[in-house]
């Protein structure tokens, strides 16, 4: 989203002779709300946009111009492409297809032409620029902390060919040598274990409790109850526990880029 209303934010905020805590005092919100609102990351309610008018004595402004996004996803989606932006940490489940704030510009083109009914070519532009945009929170050396684990067949599957295919596992593999991402891969004999059934993305936050977000074909949900949460934490943690480690994952990343289908 655009950042102009966060500058403005801030700009009647300073204004106001407040910090960011003293202004999340006064319109009963947490300062690191605040603080992701100033810097684009996030978009209040309606509630905190009148809060915010209110202790800043700003009449109804922050609350008639709230920003409108145009991105393009999924209806299904679009709560959870909001709370990633907002996670500090993220830990991703792929089934199929690499996760998609790891995906190169290719591949996101070629798992969204897959669609059905099929897009025209704007509305496929459209969706691969949102699925770049998504990705920019790598921008940040720290966070969100980015743990991918890779079921095999994500590795295996071509998608858009051997020359795409290869492109996006060295994007992977630059991110795992950077330190930005962590990488781990469930070879295929572990045999059957509890994430098979759908993708899984876990999200933990500053100020909020821990989410988790299923998604199936053409169907997502975001979970916020404590205990369904819990237990998808640990249907992770016993998948990730079968997984290969680190060193060995990364090789099978570079392995696997001198051609789809290559096994050591």
């Amino acid at each position: 989203m655009t950042s102009t209303y966060g500058d403005w934010l801030k700009q009647q905020r300073e204004t106001a002779g407040l910090t960011q805590q003293q202004l999340a005092d006064a319109a009963v919100m947490t300062r690191s709300h605040i603080a992701h609102i100033e810097a684009g990351r996030r978009i209040p309610s309606r509630e905190d946009a009148r809060r915010l008018d209110e202790a800043l004595n700003t009449g109804n402004v922050l609350s008639s111009f709230l920003p409108v996004e145009d991105a393009a996803v999924a209806d299904y989606f679009e709560a959870a492409r909001l709370l990633e932006q907002q996670a500090v940490m993220i830990r991703e489940f792929a089934l199929s297809f690499v996760p998609g704030i790891l995906q190169t510009e290719r591949y996101a083109r070629a798992v969204l032409s897959t669609s059905f009914p099929p897009t025209s070519e704007e509305e496929c532009d459209r969706l691969v620029v949102t699925r770049l945009a998504r990705a920019k929170i790598l921008d940040d050396p720290v966070t969100p902390v980015v743990w991918a684990l890779l079921d095999e067949a994500v590795l295996r599957r071509a998608v858009g060919g051997r020359d795409v295919m290869a492109e996006q596992i060295m994007h992977l593999v630059r991110l795992v040598e950077r330190g930005r991402v962590r990488a781990h891969v469930i070879p295929y004999g572990v045999g059957a274990y509890q994430l098979l059934q759908s993708m899984l993305t876990l999200m933990w936050f500053e100020d909020q409790p821990p989410l988790a977000y299923s998604e199936g074909v053409q169907v997502g949900k975001v979970h916020d109850s404590p205990a369904v949460v819990t237990r998808l934490q640990g249907a992770y943690d016993l998948a990730l526990s079968d997984a290969l480690p680190l060193k060995e994952s990364l090789a099978m990343l570079k392995a696997t880029a001198k051609g789809p289908g290559h096994r050591d």
